[in-house]
């Protein structure tokens, strides 16, 4: 066997043991702390502009939603005619 590298020896596999941590909050640290999360994507906010453009519309929302939940919605069609206006509308 050629010994560069260790190729060709056989060493034991081991066992890899993790320690999860454990971190508790002390009593007295405030309760409400305002949310100072922020999230921005750069280079991606042309794709939410016509989303951000349009009204919501509740009713068609609702009506939409029950379709989808009854089984009834799901069409080739409608997919079709979805993925067009997607794509209509980003190549704007």
């Amino acid at each position: 066997m050629n010994p560069v590298n260790n190729v060709g020896q056989s060493a034991p596999v081991q066992k890899i043991v993790t320690n999860p941590v454990s971190k508790s909050i002390p009593a007295d640290a405030p309760k409400n702390l305002p949310a100072t999360d922020k999230l921005e994507l750069s280079g991606v906010s042309h794709l939410a502009q016509p989303a951000q453009e349009h009204d919501i519309r509740a009713d068609k929302v609702s009506a939409i939603k029950s379709q989808i939940d009854a089984g009834t919605y799901e069409d080739d069609s409608k997919l079709e005619t979805a993925t067009n206006r997607l794509l209509d509308d980003l190549l704007k």
